[in-house]
């Protein structure tokens, strides 16, 4: 599939995402980038590594259930810091990141999506969260200027960028020397079946566009950053399993938190 056509395809399941009413959402909804009821983001959440504090801690609608782990478990957040979330979504990592940065702190949520930009501020205006903004624009083209972040978070959305290379180029021209990545994302562990890579649900769901940790070592590499890591982890397979749920795609796909720093 083209790039173009795989962000139009993207923009599309992410913008009816914030657009359904949870009460709306069918019982069998999966994978990373489905609808969920409230209950079922909870325990989403807490699969991924969320603690009840952290559900607790957010404004009603900011957890959808996205994603595949929890950035800011390595992300060591630091008052005063300036953080950069990429692929915000409604904005649940940036409201737990503004409480870790505190007043003195900015957090900058970055979305392709309207809807999803709409309902993040939405729920930043209700909890009047001052440190926080979101801003309209693609991965590969942030809306940032030079050296401001001190962190870039993101979770599970890299992977669904056709050119993945030129995301880390811009994390890299928008973090302070010194600054870190602390992303939770998928990695390609074995070969993908033709099928599933051309699945239009996998495309958006978090699989077809995993790399393998080779090659993310290498983008990463080549565009700058230095002091890679990037830790797979297995337990993560019962919950990519049940995103599309006898199809395998645990046997090809974990999640991974990928940390690097700018010289």
């Amino acid at each position: 599939m083209d790039s173009p056509d795989v962000k139009t395809l993207v923009r599309a399941r992410y913008g009816s995402i914030a657009a359904t009413d949870p009460a709306e959402c069918p019982a069998t909804a999966s994978s990373c980038c489905a609808p969920t009821t409230p209950a079922d983001a909870a325990d989403k959440a807490r699969a991924m590594g969320y603690s009840d504090t952290d559900l607790a801690a957010v404004p009603e609608g900011a957890n959808l259930g996205l994603g595949c782990g929890n950035p800011r478990a390595i992300a060591a957040l630091r008052p005063g810091e300036t953080v950069i979330d990429l692929g915000s979504g409604a904005g649940f990592d940036c409201f737990l990141a503004a409480q870790a940065v505190g007043p003195t702190g900015q957090v900058i949520g970055i979305d392709m999506t309207h809807e999803m930009l709409a309902k993040a501020r939405d729920n930043a205006t209700r909890i009047g969260a001052a440190n926080v903004e979101f801003r309209l624009g693609e991965l590969e083209h942030l809306p940032v200027a030079d050296n401001v972040a001190d962190v870039i978070l993101s979770n599970c959305v890299i992977n669904l960028v056709p050119d993945q290379q030129q995301v880390f180029r811009e994390a890299l021209r928008v973090l302070k020397p010194g600054g870190r990545l602390a992303i939770s994302d998928v990695v390609n562990t074995g070969p993908l079946a033709a099928d599933l890579r051309g699945d239009a649900d996998l495309i958006c769901g978090c699989v077809a566009g995993a790399a393998p940790v080779e090659q993310l070592q290498a983008w990463l590499a080549a565009v700058g950053f230095e002091r890679i890591n990037i830790a797979v982890k297995p337990e993560s397979r019962e919950l990519i399993a049940s995103w599309a749920p006898g199809r395998g795609v645990e046997d090809c796909v974990a999640s991974a938190f990928i940390e690097a720093r700018k010289p």
